[in-house]
């Protein structure tokens, strides 16, 4: 399983970007499907991800700044960055995971700053 990411940049602390992640066929067969990020220095972390019903799962720092959702249609994973603060500065990664297999896209930079 392959995993196109796209959506990132530079935004302005309290302003917004989404990332994309759209994987190539089997999205169907992905049980879930979400977001890690990793600052410079910093270990990755999980940011969110949502299962193949549609429930969530956000990290604590960005509950209620960020969600995460699934266009079946289009076969892609969208994850909206509300109120960007520059602690959010990191490199995303996508993933998908098919039972216990992680499938991974390649990064994405987020840059908050003003």
């Amino acid at each position: 399983v392959q995993l196109q990411a796209s959506g990132g940049g530079l935004a302005q602390p309290g302003g917004s970007l989404r990332l994309s992640c759209a994987p190539s066929g089997s999205f169907f067969r992905l049980n879930a499907m979400g977001w890690y990020r990793q600052a410079p220095g910093k270990q990755r972390d999980l940011v969110a991800f949502i299962r193949t019903g549609g429930s969530t799962n956000y990290a604590d720092s960005v509950k209620g700044r960020f969600t995460i959702s699934r266009d079946n249609a289009k076969s892609t994973v969208y994850l909206q960055m509300n109120s960007l603060k520059p602690e959010d500065t990191a490199l995303y990664y996508c993933y998908g995971k098919i039972n216990a297999d992680f499938y991974w896209g390649q990064g994405t930079l987020v840059t908050v700053s003003s």
